[in-house]
């Protein structure tokens, strides 16, 4: 038997669509494999946005100070004042 692919949007509505269907919380975390916080998270999310809250949210990098190369760090040090 193959393994069943599924995306991070058909997770999401399968563990919701427990939750709404009266199994506790802590049952349908733990078959999902995450944590109740995380299960209370995205519940939350679904009740206050509906399905959209469900698909993939794209995280925000890092601001662009943050992100330099070690020889741009190294550059802006001022090695003459080490003893």
């Amino acid at each position: 038997m193959p393994w069943r692919e599924s995306s991070v949007m058909e997770e999401r509505l399968r563990f919701v669509a427990q939750v709404l269907d009266g199994e506790p919380m802590s049952d349908v975390c733990r078959a999902f494999g995450i944590s109740r916080k995380t299960g209370y998270k995205l519940f939350k999310r679904y009740q206050e946005h509906g399905l959209e809250a469900l698909s993939a949210r794209v995280k925000v990098s890092a601001p662009e100070f943050a992100i330099c190369s070690s020889f741009e760090f190294l550059s802006k040090l001022n090695f003459s004042e080490l003893p």
